[in-house]
């Protein structure tokens, strides 16, 4: 995964609740900066990436996810006290997200996708337990006649109580009754058959691979970063095992 160095702060997006914003980085490339010192903290950057990389080792489109190294001096030029305290909180190494210019919010009604596309998409985010994909916040955008998948941090939310409730990998998709895709999504058995193959252990582990060791480190109940990787790897091993009951009762929320 690549580093980049922000070097400008652009403008925030003040419709995420963690006040992600539009940065420049050194690189010429403009992104959407996820703050590690925002109220969601680091592990919502663990999650964009590991969602987002699964995602798109099933084929989906997602941005470009790549390290962003922020430097707490870019604080002095930002009026917004709120603004300057983030970036302070957020020195060193942040995630990023290829900015897509000119792309439309996904709707549904105007562009109802196709069945197998719905049924993978639901598929997916039953299987990283993404808990924000409604019809008020699609977190999908229309860009150059491509369904782009972004916004995964609020998925795998296991991880944030690794020994209580949250890890039961076997657990329905709770999530599945507010999804967009749900009425569009006929084909989920055909999707389940499809994509489970894809995501071997040794996937899953290149993908975790990718997450920075010093946002794993000091995790309660693990001695290393390499312990926290091998726990995700195991959840969702676990969780695409068979019979995965978490699949039919998405087949029966559909009625």
């Amino acid at each position: 995964m690549r580093t980049v160095a922000v070097t400008r702060y652009v403008a925030p997006l003040r419709e995420g609740g963690s006040l992600p914003a539009i940065v420049e980085a050194g690189d010429l490339g403009t992104y959407v900066l996820k703050f590690r010192g925002a109220g969601q903290g680091r592990k919502a950057l663990i999650a964009e990436i590991v969602a987002g990389e699964i995602a798109r080792r099933l084929g989906f489109a997602v941005p470009e996810i790549v390290l962003a190294d922020l430097d707490p001096e870019l604080a002095r030029s930002e009026p917004d006290p709120e603004i300057q305290d983030l970036i302070r909180n957020s020195a060193g190494l942040n995630l990023a997200l290829d900015y897509l210019p000119g792309s439309l919010g996904f709707d549904p009604l105007a562009s109802p996708p196709d069945s197998e596309h719905a049924s993978r998409i639901l598929w997916f985010d039953a299987l990283v337990v993404n808990v924000d994909r409604s019809l008020h916040n699609t977190n999908l955008l229309q860009w150059h006649g491509r369904l782009w998948l972004i916004d995964h941090g609020a998925s795998l939310y296991f991880h944030h109580d690794w020994f209580g409730r949250g890890r039961v990998p076997d657990r329905p998709y709770v999530a599945v009754r507010d999804h967009v895709l749900l009425p569009f999504a006929s084909e989920l058995p055909t999707a389940d058959a499809e994509l489970v193959p894809r995501l071997t252990p040794d996937v899953l582990r290149g993908v975790l691979e990718l997450v920075p060791d010093e946002w794993l480190a000091n995790e309660p109940g693990f001695e290393s970063a390499e312990e926290v990787r091998a726990a995700y790897v195991g959840y969702l091993t676990d969780r695409l095992a068979d019979p995965r009951p978490w699949v039919q009762a998405m087949e029966d929320a559909r009625g």
